[in-house]
């Protein structure tokens, strides 16, 4: 099949590259919750050999994440598990890391309460969550083009929209995440990166 590819993606990998290999600096396995088109994936696993990362998305997105996956032919970068973030169990026991982008805000808020848990459930002691995408701060976009985006987003389905960080923190925080960074990225975009906590006690 041809490859499915998002401009997106394109546009974002390199920067987010540079955040990666700083917070990923160690062997690790990381859970890519909506792997979407799968170029991602191929193009992190290609850059860091030394991360082991797990694509996933709904079933119908798999063919093209394969495809991806398949023409790269990368020993790290694994085929697509299926997983819906409101299904449990997760198919995925334990991960030193989870990296998500641009996911929550075509999630309704139930499903986004459902990815933290899920995340909560599977990092290890110390591990971190990466979550890129546009998110609002004190109730207020960004930037116009944020605004246009969410009025889109809206539109296409009422329960989705750009997500307010406070909302999203406090379910972090709901869960024993604790963020660790959030840092600026291009085109009104964040990388919110939470840690889990080093004991294996989460109360």
């Amino acid at each position: 099949m041809t490859k499915p590819f998002s401009q997106a993606c394109e546009n974002n990998q390199r920067p987010l590259l540079e955040v990666l290999r700083r917070v990923l600096a160690e062997p690790t396995d990381v859970l890519e919750v909506g792997s979407g088109t799968g170029q991602h994936a191929v193009y992190f696993g290609e850059r860091l050999p030394h991360v082991r990362w797990q694509t996933s998305d709904r079933a119908s997105n798999h063919p093209g994440i394969e495809a991806w996956v398949s023409d790269a032919a990368l020993p790290n970068v694994l085929p697509p598990l299926t997983l819906d973030v409101t299904s449990e169990p997760w198919p995925v026991s334990q991960v030193g890391a989870a990296f998500s982008a641009n996911t929550v805000h075509i999630m309704s808020w139930p499903a986004v309460q459902s990815f933290f848990r899920g995340v909560a459930r599977i990092l290890e002691p110390g591990g971190k969550l990466l979550l890129y995408g546009p998110f609002n701060y004190g109730g207020r976009y960004t930037s116009e083009s944020n605004a246009r985006f969410d009025e889109w987003l809206r539109s296409r389905d009422s329960a989705s929209g750009i997500r307010d960080f406070e909302a999203i923190d406090g379910e972090a925080a709901q869960v024993g995440l604790v963020l660790s960074d959030d840092v600026e990225m291009p085109a009104n975009n964040r990388l919110l990166i939470w840690e889990a906590p080093r004991t294996t006690d989460r109360g």
